[in-house]
């Protein structure tokens, strides 16, 4: 079966402008050899701390930030060979979802207004605009009198309903979610999560998931990619790299999960990794996460570990894999609570 989406060998820098002359004095190494791929109705997170490329990773994909090099290939088309049109009808099919839907909101604009602008734009259901924008509505579960109002009138987990459903407006066949829970509450937070399931089921599509809450990507990933420092080190399905982490940095992630049970907590290793994560200005050679790895060896200083199964039955990147558990268990989501603000 042909991949929904295939990226392979991604790299992306950024030059850092100096004064007066704004000349280049560097390069930020953002994205370093990123290879993955998503099928349709299934779900991949990319997990990792701030500033480890993950966003940039997102964006590289659906060509917002433009790649250095590499390979993305979408339902079998390679978006690089796309020019400006070309890319633009195709993006009818891939739709981004943000962390702070205000930002992505037309405040002088009506939700349905809103909603109805990606159908002009992809000339989508003419004249069945206030059609679909009901439908639209009605699978993210706002009441259709929702269309009259203004944005800074919902709050932010309605907000968030309302991005979905515009990005969902062009039929898409994939939705990169850029963090699109990290400034909920947790208990709107599961109501986003399950809203989300819910609609890749109904809707078969594929879901390429940005995150830093481990918690909350285990209930929605099917394969879970972790990122240091602009490079995938671990890989696999939800089970294996959340039962059986090879790499240390998933290791020392996984052990600052927080778990409810007192009893539990107090019981289990916490992995602290020492000093602060180095600059993507100049990357450690070799393995990039070896100033921090308590495993590291004169090899990790010089050759960079390949992605490959050591054994565990995914592959880690890492010259010292082991893979055990450190995540005894994760506590379920919350039981959804209704928000209160009055529509």
């Amino acid at each position: 079966m042909t991949a929904l989406l295939d990226v392979e060998h991604l790299v992306k820098t950024f030059a850092i402008r100096g004064r007066p002359f704004r000349r280049s004095t560097g390069r930020v190494h953002a994205v370093a050899d990123v290879s993955f791929h998503l099928d349709r109705g299934e779900t991949l997170s990319l997990v990792g701390e701030s500033g480890c490329g993950k966003s940039t990773t997102a964006r590289c994909v659906v060509r917002t930030v433009e790649p250095d090099s590499g390979s993305i290939r979408f339902a079998g088309t390679d978006l690089m060979q796309l020019g400006t049109e070309e890319l633009r009808v195709m993006r009818r099919r891939f739709q981004m979802v943000f962390q702070d839907p205000q930002a992505t909101l037309t405040p002088r604009m009506k939700v349905g207004e809103l909603l109805a602008e990606p159908l002009r734009v992809h000339g989508i259901d003419p004249g069945r605009e206030d059609q679909r924008v009901a439908e639209l509505l009605d699978l993210v579960q706002l009441p259709r009198r929702a269309a009259e109002r203004y944005p800074h009138q919902f709050s932010g987990g309605q907000r968030q309903r309302i991005g979905i459903a515009r990005a969902l407006a062009p039929r898409p066949d994939m939705l990169v979610l850029d963090e699109p829970v990290s400034a909920l509450d947790v208990s709107i937070q599961a109501e986003i999560v399950r809203l989300l399931e819910q609609l890749r089921t109904e809707l078969d599509l594929g879901y390429l998931f940005i995150a830093h809450d481990l918690s909350v990507v285990r209930h929605l990933s099917d394969r879970v990619a972790v990122m240091y420092l602009g490079r995938i080190v671990e890989q696999g399905t939800a089970e294996d790299v959340y039962d059986r982490p090879g790499h240390p940095y998933t290791q020392a992630l996984l052990s600052a999960v927080p778990i409810p049970d007192p009893l539990v907590e107090r019981q289990r290793r916490r992995i602290v990794l020492a000093g602060e994560a180095p600059t993507p200005i100049s990357p450690p050679s070799g393995c990039h996460f070896r100033t921090r790895c308590w495993k590291a060896t004169e090899r990790c200083a010089l050759e960079v570990p390949l992605l490959a199964d050591p054994g565990i039955g995914h592959p880690v990147a890492c010259h010292h894999p082991e893979s055990t558990s450190v995540l005894p268990t994760l506590s379920p989501l919350p039981s959804p609570t209704l928000e209160t603000e009055a529509l």
